[in-house]
Parts: structure tokens; C-alpha cells; sequence
């Protein structure tokens, strides 16, 4: 029995097998190539439909490819989200272990510098005000972000930092609409 593309038939691997084969050593270089013209946007699209066409080819069935491609999706988008909630509380953290040690009216800057560079952000954190409530001791402080893009721009935000043990951590949730959507 001869072996290769078309060549297999329905013999030990059958038609599929083979198909899959030759086409995983072409899809590395198609999805990059996708990926880089869509840009990180369509990326987790991108790989949840190869995934998904990749796993009907394979299996000759449909059914299993949309199923791979919808569970490769949920997963990157879980994993991003992941991410990017921890960048953000690196960032939270940052400002708030500065007005740890920072008065009333006092202004200092402030930097996050990331594992992987990318999204390193700085700016400004002046302390507006300070409070003790039965609990703890607060802080209000407004922030400036800078980001370095060109043209760089600048923005401001106010917020509430408060004492949890021997830390400052970040007191004001994100806002539920904007994480949750309808579903809050």
C-alpha cells in the first residue's frame, strides 16, 4: 500500500489522517501569517477556527471541529482576561504602595515596569485626602496614566487606596458594567 497524500485511501489511515498531516505542516505558517495581517485582535478567532477545522478534518466531523473551535475560544478568551486582570492589579499595586508612605497633598511619581515590557506604564499620584473608618485607614489620591505611544497622552483618575494589614491595596472595584456587561 502506497502512503502520502490521497494515496492512503481507506486503508490503515485513512484519507483524513493523511489530509491532516499535510495540512498541520502548513497551518503553523498560515496562522502567523493571519495573525500578523489581523493583528491581536482576531488572534484568538483566528486559532479557535484553525482549531476547529483542523479537528473536523481530522475526525470528519463537523460537529467536533465546532465544538474544539467554540472550547479553544472560551479558553484563550479566559486566559487573556486573565492576564489583563493581572496587569491591571501589578499597576493598582504599584500606585498604591506609593501613597502607602505619602501625606496629605504630597505628589510623587509612579511606574509598573511588566515581566514582558509591553503596556509599561507611569505617571503622577497626589494623596487629595485622608481618612480613618472603623476599620481602616484611607487615602484618596487622583493618578495620572502616561502612555508612551506617539503622540504620548496623558489622563487622569481618582480613586481610593486603603490600608489591609500592612499593605495599601486598591479600595474602589472596576466598574461591574464594563466587566460583566448584562450580566451583572
Amino acid at each position: 500500500m502506497e502512503m502520502g497524500y490521497c494515496r492512503a485511501r481507506h486503508g490503515a489511515l485513512g484519507v483524513a489522517s493523511v489530509r491532516f498531516a499535510t495540512g498541520s505542516v502548513f497551518l503553523p505558517g498560515l496562522l502567523l501569517a493571519l495573525i500578523q495581517l489581523g493583528g491581536c485582535r482576531f488572534a484568538g478567532d483566528l486559532v479557535a477556527a484553525a482549531a476547529g477545522g483542523a479537528s473536523a478534518a481530522a475526525s470528519a466531523n463537523p460537529a467536533v471541529g465546532i465544538a474544539v473551535g467554540i472550547g479553544v475560544q472560551a479558553g484563550l478568551d479566559a486566559t487573556v482576561s486573565y492576564v489583563v486582570r493581572k496587569r491591571q492589579q501589578a499597576e493598582q499595586d504599584a500606585i498604591a504602595t506609593e501613597v502607602a508612605t505619602m501625606d496629605d497633598g504630597e505628589r510623587r511619581p509612579w511606574k509598573i515596569e511588566h515581566d514582558i515590557p509591553i503596556g509599561n506604564e507611569h505617571g503622577e499620584v497626589q494623596v487629595t485626602r485622608v481618612f480613618s473608618t472603623p476599620l481602616t485607614s484611607c487615602k484618596e489620591l487622583a493618578f495620572s496614566v502616561e502612555s508612551g505611544g506617539s503622540p504620548a497622552t496623558q489622563q487622569t483618575y481618582t480613586t481610593t487606596a486603603c490600608r489591609n494589614g500592612d499593605r495599601w491595596k486598591w479600595a474602589l472595584a472596576e466598574p461591574a458594567v464594563e466587566r460583566w456587561g448584562v450580566l451583572q
